[in-house]
Protein backbone atom coordinates (compact mmCIF):
# COMPACT_ATOMS: atom_id res chain seq x y z
CA UNK A 1 0.00 0.00 0.00
CA UNK A 2 1.49 3.25 -0.81
CA UNK A 3 1.46 6.45 1.23
CA UNK A 4 -1.83 8.40 0.67
CA UNK A 5 -1.15 12.05 -1.10
CA UNK A 6 -2.53 15.54 0.92
CA UNK A 7 -6.43 15.55 1.34
CA UNK A 8 -6.59 11.73 -0.17
CA UNK A 9 -7.73 8.51 1.85
CA UNK A 10 -7.62 5.00 1.42
CA UNK A 11 -10.07 2.60 2.34
CA UNK A 12 -9.24 -1.28 3.27
CA UNK A 13 -12.08 -3.55 3.35
CA UNK A 14 -11.68 -7.52 3.95
CA UNK A 15 -14.40 -9.85 4.02
CA UNK A 16 -15.69 -9.05 7.27
CA UNK A 17 -18.52 -7.07 7.13
CA UNK A 18 -18.52 -3.62 8.40
CA UNK A 19 -20.00 -2.35 11.51
CA UNK A 20 -22.75 -0.15 12.17
CA UNK A 21 -21.38 1.10 15.46
CA UNK A 22 -18.42 3.86 15.19
CA UNK A 23 -15.55 3.91 18.12
CA UNK A 24 -15.26 7.63 18.92
CA UNK A 25 -11.69 9.13 18.74
CA UNK A 26 -11.90 12.97 19.55
CA UNK A 27 -9.17 15.12 18.91
CA UNK A 28 -9.63 18.45 20.85
CA UNK A 29 -6.99 21.27 20.92
CA UNK A 30 -7.50 24.35 23.80
CA UNK A 31 -5.97 27.55 23.08
CA UNK A 32 -5.49 30.46 25.57
CA UNK A 33 -6.38 28.14 28.49
CA UNK A 34 -5.53 29.48 32.21
CA UNK A 35 -2.19 29.38 32.23
CA UNK A 36 -2.06 27.70 36.35
CA UNK A 37 -4.68 25.10 35.76
CA UNK A 38 -2.57 23.83 32.89
CA UNK A 39 0.55 23.63 35.16
CA UNK A 40 -1.56 21.87 38.27
CA UNK A 41 -0.76 18.24 38.33
CA UNK A 42 -3.12 17.62 40.72
CA UNK A 43 -5.64 19.65 39.19
CA UNK A 44 -5.08 18.42 35.61
CA UNK A 45 -5.41 14.28 37.47
CA UNK A 46 -8.81 15.28 39.16
CA UNK A 47 -10.39 16.81 35.69
CA UNK A 48 -9.27 13.68 33.93
CA UNK A 49 -10.81 11.55 36.42
CA UNK A 50 -13.86 13.74 36.24
CA UNK A 51 -14.02 14.02 32.65
CA UNK A 52 -14.25 10.22 32.42
CA UNK A 53 -16.85 9.72 34.62
CA UNK A 54 -19.00 12.33 32.33
CA UNK A 55 -18.24 10.09 29.59
CA UNK A 56 -19.52 7.14 31.02
CA UNK A 57 -15.94 5.42 31.21
CA UNK A 58 -14.50 3.23 34.05
CA UNK A 59 -11.26 4.71 35.10
CA UNK A 60 -8.47 1.90 35.34
CA UNK A 61 -5.53 4.45 36.24
CA UNK A 62 -4.24 7.51 36.31
CA UNK A 63 -0.95 8.35 35.45
CA UNK A 64 1.21 11.46 35.04
CA UNK A 65 4.38 13.71 34.71
CA UNK A 66 5.35 17.32 35.55
CA UNK A 67 8.13 18.97 33.55
CA UNK A 68 10.27 21.56 34.35
CA UNK A 69 10.36 23.99 34.45
CA UNK A 70 6.33 24.01 33.25
CA UNK A 71 4.05 21.57 31.73
CA UNK A 72 2.01 18.02 32.40
CA UNK A 73 1.10 15.01 30.18
CA UNK A 74 -1.79 13.34 31.86
CA UNK A 75 -3.04 9.42 31.11
CA UNK A 76 -6.30 8.52 31.93
CA UNK A 77 -6.50 4.60 31.05
CA UNK A 78 -10.07 3.65 30.58
CA UNK A 79 -11.55 0.21 30.70
CA UNK A 80 -13.12 1.82 27.34
CA UNK A 81 -9.99 3.17 25.92
CA UNK A 82 -8.17 6.18 27.04
CA UNK A 83 -7.76 10.25 27.63
CA UNK A 84 -5.06 12.25 27.52
CA UNK A 85 -4.01 15.77 27.86
CA UNK A 86 -0.56 17.22 27.50
CA UNK A 87 0.34 20.87 28.51
CA UNK A 88 2.30 23.87 27.46
CA UNK A 89 1.26 26.43 30.21
CA UNK A 90 3.80 29.02 28.14
CA UNK A 91 1.34 28.88 25.15
CA UNK A 92 -1.94 28.29 26.92
CA UNK A 93 -2.17 25.40 25.36
CA UNK A 94 -3.21 21.73 25.79
CA UNK A 95 -4.03 18.61 23.44
CA UNK A 96 -6.61 16.23 24.59
CA UNK A 97 -6.69 12.78 22.95
CA UNK A 98 -10.05 11.09 23.88
CA UNK A 99 -10.44 7.48 22.55
CA UNK A 100 -13.43 5.40 23.61
CA UNK A 101 -15.09 2.29 22.49
CA UNK A 102 -17.96 1.48 24.15
CA UNK A 103 -21.82 1.80 23.25
CA UNK A 104 -22.62 3.91 25.96
CA UNK A 105 -19.98 6.67 25.95
CA UNK A 106 -20.32 10.00 25.89
CA UNK A 107 -16.73 11.66 24.97
CA UNK A 108 -18.69 15.17 23.59
CA UNK A 109 -19.49 15.57 27.40
CA UNK A 110 -16.18 15.00 28.23
CA UNK A 111 -14.65 17.79 25.54
CA UNK A 112 -17.33 20.47 27.14
CA UNK A 113 -15.96 19.75 30.45
CA UNK A 114 -12.55 20.01 29.55
CA UNK A 115 -13.00 23.18 27.65
CA UNK A 116 -14.92 24.68 30.85
CA UNK A 117 -12.29 23.26 33.94
CA UNK A 118 -8.92 24.79 31.58
CA UNK A 119 -10.90 27.57 30.78
CA UNK A 120 -10.61 27.67 27.35
CA UNK A 121 -10.95 30.79 25.13
CA UNK A 122 -11.09 28.85 22.08
CA UNK A 123 -10.77 25.57 20.28
CA UNK A 124 -10.74 22.87 17.66
CA UNK A 125 -12.21 19.59 17.57
CA UNK A 126 -11.37 16.66 15.29
CA UNK A 127 -13.62 14.00 15.05
CA UNK A 128 -12.24 10.25 13.52
CA UNK A 129 -15.14 7.21 13.46
CA UNK A 130 -12.83 4.25 13.83
CA UNK A 131 -14.65 0.94 12.93
CA UNK A 132 -13.39 -1.78 14.97
CA UNK A 133 -14.20 -5.96 13.22
CA UNK A 134 -16.40 -7.69 14.60
CA UNK A 135 -14.41 -9.38 17.20
CA UNK A 136 -12.77 -6.57 18.55
CA UNK A 137 -16.97 -5.14 18.92
CA UNK A 138 -17.78 -8.57 20.66
CA UNK A 139 -15.25 -7.60 23.12
CA UNK A 140 -16.07 -4.21 23.97
CA UNK A 141 -16.49 -3.75 27.66
CA UNK A 142 -20.13 -2.52 28.76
Amino acid sequence: MEVPKKNQTYKVFNDEKQLPYKSKHFLLELYRCDYEKLNDESFLRCTLNNASKLANATVLNLISNKFEPQGITAIALLAESHISIHTWPEALYSAVDIFTCGQNMKPDKSCKYLMQALMAEEHLLRIINRNPPLKVFNQLRK
